[in-house]
């Protein structure tokens, strides 16, 4: 091509060293219009029939590579090709030309190998198994495993030397290489302990306090975990962090289907007291309490040694029983735990029917205002500390 067109120069009086450059651009220009052309051609056709493939077909993986533009970037490769096969026209620098168009071949297969692992994630997200699985840290090894032998394939072609000698120094490297990626080594191995294990997946609630995260998983990649906090903001863990570290997984609650709620009040110790005739005849009245009453006198004929406490934990017992909003399927206690200086502590532990937060808060402030409220009525009285309020109606007489 060079020659017909060196020679056409020469034949219209052109100097012949001038005619030698030109034909060597003209060639130049026209191979890579020519190789534009076919790949807009390849790109028009090839494209247009996966596009057609892809509305017709019932699946959603081609949407997704189309929709990622695999197959643009797959297409791009055309060019490479073509100047490839057209080296041979420039003798001078066929061997350049070639290696160039190698390496700009494996360039574009990195870039569609990207793409498709991008798509494959995203299929993999769609399906049901993603939220027990996630693949994207086992994706992002794949990713940097083809970019390194990529990198080897474009030097060798570039240096003219075979990728195997390239190869054959690895192990020279593998002490830089483990430093250099030592977060990657790391995560990579969390990610599949953490897999293997199920320890963790997205959408599961997690709280891990060294790092200030609690909230839900919405991304685990090879080297972080993300976890959208209930404030909305965004904590990033180290992958490996969460297999050195302690953390708390809340799923096996939301699984259970019930949230405990264990919480005490601290009881005056000097407002307990035995109950009298007429505390007793006043506790009957109470719903409730008739069944436990009847019991208790029936068993304890000339006993006096009921007290209020005691009546009144077997109110909130049975309270508690029939509270709507708990899970009867689950452990419910009322129970005196060791006295303080600052009382006895009584605690409720029940769980709430249901494990969504605010649901959760709402049922356990109903149960709390309502045992305050009622604890008077019992004549017991709540241990706090004198506030300013007492101070000011202290009868100092």
């Amino acid at each position: 091509m060079i020659n017909l067109i060196k020679n056409w120069l020469v034949n219209n009086n052109m100097n012949e060293g001038l005619s030698i450059i030109l034909s060597n651009i003209i060639a130049a220009v026209t191979i890579v219009i020519f190789s534009i052309v076919i790949n807009l051609i390849v790109k028009k056709f090839f494209l247009k029939a996966v596009k057609t493939y892809a509305a017709k077909s019932p699946q959603n993986w081609d949407d997704i590579l189309l929709k990622n533009k695999f197959f643009d970037q797959l297409v791009s490769i055309v060019p490479g090709f073509v100047i490839y096969g057209f080296a041979p026209v420039f003798h001078e620098y066929q061997d350049w030309i070639q290696r160039i168009a190698s390496a700009y071949i494996v360039i574009v297969v990195l870039f569609a190998v990207h793409k498709l692992l991008n798509a494959v994630d995203e299929i993999y997200r769609s399906s049901r198994e993603e939220r027990t699985r996630p693949i994207k840290g086992f994706l992002q090894v794949i990713e940097i495993i083809a970019l390194i032998i990529g990198i080897i394939l474009i030097i060798s072609f570039l240096i003219d030397r075979s990728p195997w000698i390239m190869l054959s120094g690895i192990g020279a490297a593998t002490a830089i290489g483990s430093l250099v990626f030592k977060d990657s080594i790391l995560g990579f191995v969390a990610g599949i302990q953490l897999t293997a294990n199920n320890m963790v997946k997205l959408g599961d609630w997690i709280e891990v306090p060294k790092y200030g995260a609690d909230g839900d998983v919405i991304d685990i990649t090879l080297h972080t975990v993300k976890v959208q906090n209930w404030n909305k903001s965004i904590s990033m863990i180290p992958t490996y962090a969460l297999i050195s570290d302690s953390f708390k997984n809340w799923t096996g609650m939301q699984e259970f289907g019930g949230r405990r709620i264990k919480r005490e009040i601290n009881i005056d110790l000097t407002s307990i007291k035995f109950c009298t005739e007429e505390m007793l005849e006043k506790f009957k009245k109470f719903p409730y309490l008739q069944e436990f009453l009847n019991s208790y006198n029936n068993e304890h004929v000339n006993e006096k040694q009921l007290t209020n406490i005691d009546v009144f934990r077997a109110y909130l017992v049975e309270y508690l029983k029939n509270h709507p909003k708990l899970n009867k399927k689950m452990t419910q206690m009322v129970r005196q735990r060791q006295p303080t200086e600052f009382g006895l502590p009584l605690e409720i532990y029940v769980f709430s029917d249901g494990t969504k937060w605010a649901d959760y808060e709402v049922i356990q402030s109903e149960i709390f205002s309502y045992v305050i409220a009622i604890i008077p009525e019992f004549d017991l009285r709540i241990y706090q500390n004198p506030s300013g309020y007492d101070l000011k109606n202290l009868n100092l007489h």
